[in-house]
C-alpha cells in the first residue's frame, strides 16, 4: 500500500490524483508552489486546461495502461522568486494503490538546463512527441519501486517496499553498506559513469542493471533504473527514480544478440571455429571464462565407469581472468565432469573465491580456480544422438557473483543453437580421420639406397572440410634405379582418399616393374588404367627415375601430368624450378591415349631434388609464379650443409595453423659419400 506520507518532506512535489477523472486527492507543498491553480477535490480536465498542459492530461491517462506514462516537461506555471523567467518541470505518472482506492502519482521536479527548457519549448509550440524522445525514454517500463535518495546516499522508497516482500530488491543500508553495493560488480563501474555523467547535466539515466534481490542466496535481477536528480541552486540535493523488472526484456535482447553471435557458425566446418564463435559470443557477458572439452571418443551415460580423456578445444577468458594452464591432450576429467555427462544436465556449483570444489574438478583446474578467485563451475553437457561429444565449463572469476538462473539459460540455450553444425562438423571430422588414416597408411617410409638420401613429409590442412587426395612413393627397382612420385586426386572427401590409394597402387606396381621404360611410357599406362578402372575425375602426377652415374652423378628423367614442376636446389647457386619449354602434358584422366613427353638432367653431390603438391604454393590471391618464386627464395635460405633433409623440409611448412590444403612433399639429395643411404618419413 503507498504510503503518501514519506513523500512531504521530499524536495520533489508530489500529487496523488484518482479516479478516472484523476481527481487530485493529496498534494505537498512542493506541488502546490508549482500548481497552485489545481485545487484538491478538483478533477484533472478541470483543472488543466490550455495546450501547453494538454501532455500532463496524456501522461495521467497513460500511467494506467500497458504503455507508462512517460516523463514530459512542461511550462511552470509561475514566475520563479529570483524573477529569472518562465521556467520548466519534468512530469512523471505512477500507477499505485492508495487509502483512497487506485490512483496515480504524479511527480514533478524543475529542469534547470537550457537545454531541457529549449527542448521543451519546441514540444509545447509545435506539439511533436519527437523533441521529447528522450524524455519518453525514461520510463517505458512500469516501475515495482520508486525511490528517493537524498545527498547523502540514503535510499528511501515510495512506491512500494526495498526488500520487504518476497522477491524484492536487497537493501544495503540495513548492513551499513553504500546503495551500490546493491548493483552486480560486473555493472559498478559503467553504471557509476552514467551516474555522475546524469548528475552533471550530461544525459539522462536510464539503464538496465543487474540490482541483487533479498534473501539469503546472493542472487541478481536484470533491472531498468530511471533516475533524475533534483537541482537546488544548481546543485544536486536528491534524487528521484524508478526500478522496474526488465529480465524478460533482458533475456530476449541478450538472446537475439547472442545468436546472432554465432549464426555464422551455421556455414563453419571446422571444429575449432564452432567452439571459438560460441565461446567468443558468451564471454564476458554470461560468465568470465568458458573452455571447450572434445571428448576422445563419444560416450553415452551409463556405457561405464572408466576415466574420460578430452582435448581442450578452445577457449575464452574476460579481461583480467589469469590465462588456462597447458594441458596434454589426453586430458582427464574430473568427477563433475561425470556427473554431468551421466546425467545428461548442467552441473554448476557455487563456492566462496578461489575455494573450488578439489574432489570435484581435476588438480590443474582447482589451481587455476583459486588462482582466478572463481566463484562457480557450471558443466554444460553437448549431447548430440544420445552421446556426450563435448563439454561446455564455465566459470565466473575475480570475485565476480556465480550466474544466475537467467545467464545459465541462456548459455544452455546458445550451445544448443550450434548442436546442427556441430553435427555436421563431427561428422566431416570422423570423414577426415577415416581418410587420414588410409592416406598416412600409403605414405610409406622411402627405401634406403647407396649414393644418397630421400626424405618426406606429409601436413594435412588445417579445416575438417579440406581431406585431399595427395601421395608420394619411393620405389627401389630391381635394376638398381630410384623412382620417385608425388601426385593429387582432384577433390577433398573420403571419395578422393579412396582414388588416391587406388592410383598410387597401381603406380608402384607399374614403377616397379617398368625395366627400361622410362617415366612418360609408366604414366602413359597408368592413364590408360586410371580411365579404365578408377572414379578419379583427374590426377596430376609427378613422376621420376634416378639412375646413379660416374663421377657422383645422378641421371634424373621426368615426365609431368599436369604436376606443379619440381625445384632443383643445387649445392652451390641459386634453386630453380625444372620447367620444360613446352607446356607441362595434360594430367590423368583428361585426354585419352594423351602423348607424354620426358625431360632429363643431372645431379651432383649435395644437390636436391623436391617434389610437392599444390598445397605449399596455393594461397587465395596470390599469384602462383610468385609463389614458386617465394618457395626458390625460402629454399635457397634454409639451405645448408649442416641442415639434415627431413629439417628442410619441414623448414618449408607453412604453420599447421595457416595450411588450408594438404601438402605432401618428397626430396631426394645426392650424396654418394653415404655409403647405406638414409631414408625418413614424418608426418603433421
Amino acid at each position: 500500500m503507498f504510503d503518501f506520507e514519506g513523500l512531504e518532506e521530499a524536495a520533489v512535489a508530489a500529487a496523488l490524483v484518482t479516479g478516472p477523472t484523476h481527481r487530485l486527492v493529496r498534494n505537498t507543498a512542493s506541488f502546490r508552489e508549482l500548481f497552485g491553480f489545481w485545487r484538491a477535490g478538483q478533477e484533472a480536465g478541470v483543472a488543466l486546461v490550455g495546450p501547453g498542459l494538454r501532455p500532463l492530461l496524456r501522461a495521467l491517462d497513460l500511467a494506467g495502461t500497458d504503455r507508462p506514462a512517460p516523463l514530459i516537461g512542461l511550462p511552470g506555471t509561475s514566475a520563479p522568486a529570483d524573477g529569472s523567467g518562465p521556467f520548466f518541470c519534468a512530469v512523471s505518472c505512477v500507477p499505485v494503490t492508495a487509502p483512497d482506492g487506485d490512483g496515480v502519482l504524479l511527480l514533478a521536479t524543475r529542469v534547470q538546463s537550457e537545454d531541457a527548457g529549449a527542448a521543451v519549448r519546441r514540444h509545447v509550440a509545435t506539439d511533436h512527441d519527437d523533441d521529447l524522445a528522450r524524455y519518453e525514454a525514461l520510463l517505458s517500463a512500469v516501475p515495482q519501486v520508486v525511490w528517493r535518495l537524498n545527498a547523502q546516499g540514503e535510499a528511501f522508497t515510495l512506491v512500494g517496499r526495498l526488500g520487504e516482500t518476497g522477491g524484492g530488491l536487497w537493501n544495503p543500508a540495513r548492513s551499513g553498506l553504500s546503495w551500490m553495493d546493491a548493483v552486480h560488480p560486473k555493472d559498478r563501474d559503467w553504471f557509476a559513469a552514467q551516474w555522475g555523467a546524469t548528475a552533471r547535466g550530461d544525459a539522462l539515466l536510464d539503464a538496465v542493471v543487474r540490482i541483487r534481490q533479498e534473501g539469503g542466496k546472493v542472487r541478481y535481477r536484470h533491472m531498468r533504473t530511471v533516475a533524475v536528480p533534483v537541482l537546488r541552486d544548481g546543485e544536486v540535493v536528491e534524487w528521484i527514480g524508478t526500478v522496474a523488472d526488465a529480465e524478460d526484456q533482458w533475456r530476449v535482447r541478450t538472446r537475439d544478440r547472442l545468436l546472432e553471435g554465432v549464426s555464422p557458425v551455421a556455414s563453419t566446418q571446422d571444429l575449432p571455429d564452432v567452439f571459438a564463435a560460441t565461446a567468443a559470443a558468451v564471454v564476458p557477458d554470461l560468465v568470465d571464462a568458458l573452455a571447450f572439452f572434445q571428448l576422445r571418443t563419444p560416450y553415452e551415460a551409463g556405457s561405464g565407469t572408466e576415466a574420460l580423456h578430452a582435448t581442450r578445444v578452445r577457449t575464452a577468458l574476460a579481461d583480467g581472468v589469469p590465462a588456462l594452464e597447458p594441458i596434454s591432450d589426453d586430458f582427464a576429467l574430473g568427477a563433475l565432469a561425470r556427473t554431468a555427462i551421466d546425467s545428461g544436465r548442467t552441473q554448476l556449483r557455487t563456492f566462496p573465491p578461489g575455494e573450488p570444489p578439489k574432489e570435484l574438478v581435476a588438480d590443474v583446474s582447482a589451481t587455476w580456480m583459486a588462482q582466478a578467485r572463481a566463484t562457480s563451475i557450471a558443466i554444460v553437457p553437448i549431447v548430440i544422438d544420445g552421446r556426450t561429444v563435448a563439454l561446455a565449463t564455465a566459470s565466473s572469476c575475480l570475485d565476480n557473483p556465480p550466474p544466475g538462473d537467467g545467464e545459465l539459460n541462456l548459455l544452455e540455450e546458445v550451445l544448443r543453437s550450434v548442436q546442427e553444425p556441430l553435427r555436421k562438423t563431427l561428422e566431416l571430422q570422423s570423414i577426415r580421420n577415416a581418410a587420414l588414416v588410409l592416406q598416412r597408411s600409403f605414405l610409406i617410409t622411402p627405401p634406403q639406397l647407396k649414393g644418397g638420401e630421400i626424405a618426406a613429409v606429409y601436413q594435412p590442412a588445417n579445416t575438417t572440410a579440406e581431406i585431399g587426395g595427395d601421395w608420394y612413393d619411393a620405389v627401389l627397382r630391381p635394376d638398381g634405379a630410384l623412382a620417385l612420385s608425388i601426385g593429387d586426386v582432384a577433390g577433398h572427401d573420403l571419395h578422393a582418399a579412396t582414388e588416391m590409394t587406388k592410383t598410387s597402387s597401381i603406380l608402384r606396381a607399374f614403377a616397379y616393374t617398368a625395366d627400361d621404360e622410362g617415366p612418360a611410357h609408366t604414366l602413359t599406362r597408368l592413364d590408360q588404367a586410371t580411365q579404365g578402372i578408377s572414379g578419379a575425375p583427374l590426377v596430376t602426377v609427378m613422376h621420376a627415375v634416378l639412375r646413379p652415374a660416374a663421377d657422383r652423378r645422378w641421371q634424373v628423367t621426368v615426365s609431368n601430368a599436369g604436376h606443379p614442376p619440381p625445384l632443383l636446389i643445387p649445392a652451390t647457386g641459386h634453386p630453380r624450378h625444372l620447367i620444360e619449354p613446352a607446356a607441362p602434358d595434360p594430367p590423368l584422366c583428361v585426354t585419352p591415349r594423351a602423348e607424354r613427353y620426358e625431360g632429363q638432367f643431372e645431379l651432383y653431390d649435395g644437390d636436391i631434388l623436391l617434389f610437392y603438391t599444390d598445397g605449399l604454393i596455393e594461397r587465395q590471391d596470390t599469384d602462383i609464379v610468385e609463389r614458386m618464386d617465394q618457395l626458390a627464395h625460402h629454399a635457397a635460405a634454409l639451405r645448408s650443409p649442416g641442415r639434415s633433409l627431413p629439417a628442410l623440409l619441414t623448414a618449408l611448412l607453412p604453420p599447421a595453423g595457416e595450411a588450408t590444403d594438404d601438402i605432401a612433399l618428397i626430396a631426394f639429395r645426392a650424396d654418394r659419400r653415404q655409403h647405406s643411404g638414409r631414408a625418413s618419413a614424418a608426418g603433421r
